[in-house]
């Protein structure tokens, strides 16, 4: 095998050195990239407003509890308890034997003990496996408002459907509200600054800028500063300086 010459181990050492810079040019330009998107002012106030939003979130379902219970105050077991039945049709939606699609939340321990014989068992309301054909009865029925309702029927939730409405009227009110105080507020503070404005310009008319004309284009700065100098050259050229 051949000897490696000086000059072939200087070439592979650049080439090496070469191949290393490129690619600290190219992580450390991702990483600039990355530091300037997460520096942007847009992303920063997105994630602020991200983090405000869920917040305030919080504070808009409370009070939309607290107003809904009022709403539902009358309502003989809540508006949970509006729902209707539908016949059952078969045998899935006719419920347990001799129990039925329905019943009322004061007749559970009644029914508990029904759902027992069904299978033969003999209990009572004071006996230790009551508590355990109680939950498992619980399992097969949904309790709306006061009535225990079979899951398996057909039925019409009317108590959700409110709720639903009810929430929604109360969660646009309280953002109407809101931004309804935002927007206040916000032009209070512009009748304010524009106040403090002409007070200033009342002070030093000089620095109260010309009004604009219907059509014609506000001259930016640098026009303005290009008309000074224009003028400033007309007036050397009228009045050229004497000659000493």
């Amino acid at each position: 095998m051949a000897k490696e010459s000086a000059a072939d181990k200087m070439a592979k050492k650049k080439a090496f050195k070469e191949r290393r810079a490129e690619l600290h040019k190219k992580t450390g330009g991702l990483a600039k990239e990355f530091g300037a998107f997460i520096n942007r002012g847009n992303v920063v106030d997105m994630a602020v407003g991200v983090i405000i939003g869920g917040a305030f979130g919080t504070i808009v379902t409370a009070m939309v509890n607290i107003l809904l219970s009022l709403c539902t105050w009358g309502v003989p077991g809540g508006l949970k308890g509006l729902i209707t039945v539908l016949p059952a049709t078969n045998a899935t939606q006719a419920g347990v034997s001799n129990i039925g699609q329905s019943f009322a939340s004061s007749d559970l321990t009644e029914m508990t003990i029904q759902y027992a014989a069904n299978s033969g068992a003999v209990i009572k309301a004071d006996s230790g496996t009551f508590v355990q054909w109680q939950t498992s009865l619980k399992t097969l029925y949904t309790l709306h408002g006061s009535t225990y309702v079979y899951n398996l029927s057909a039925s019409i939730d009317w108590g959700s459907f409110i709720n639903a409405v009810i929430s929604f009227l109360i969660i646009a009110l309280v953002l109407f509200a809101v931004v309804k105080t935002i927007a206040k507020v916000k032009e209070g503070r512009r009748v304010l600054a524009e106040e403090a404005k002409e007070k200033y310009y009342k002070l030093y008319p000089e620095e109260r800028p010309a009004p604009a004309v219907p059509g014609v284009p506000v001259p930016t700065e640098m026009e303005i500063l290009i008309q000074i100098r224009d003028e400033l050259k007309k007036q050397n050229a009228a009045n050229p300086p004497k000659k000493q």
